[in-house]
């Protein structure tokens, strides 16, 4: 049986992880510029911004969905290589 106080640390401890992972996620954000245009760069950047906020509120409410935060945030920037590299040409 938990007690109260893992039910409180536990989606604190995770959002802390989440946390580290979505700055792990905003460095390759960042690398991005070698390859993504500006004006789609910025609208990533600020994407990215709208998910740590997400992820903040989330921490704050002690949800145990903060992971999902920089899974998703990984997704988009794949997505957006993907289609940049094999619809748009985009090269390094």
């Amino acid at each position: 049986m938990q007690t109260d106080t893992a039910r409180a640390v536990g989606p604190i401890v995770l959002a802390v992880l989440a946390g580290i992972a979505h700055l792990v996620v905003g460095y390759f954000y960042l690398a991005g510029g070698l390859v993504i245009p500006g004006p789609v760069l910025i609208a990533l950047w600020l994407a990215w911004l709208v998910m740590a906020a997400f992820l903040l509120r989330w921490a704050i409410q002690r949800s145990w969905w903060t992971p999902a935060i920089p899974v998703a945030a990984a997704a988009l920037l794949v997505l957006v290589l993907v289609i940049g590299d094999g619809v748009l040409g985009w090269q390094a």
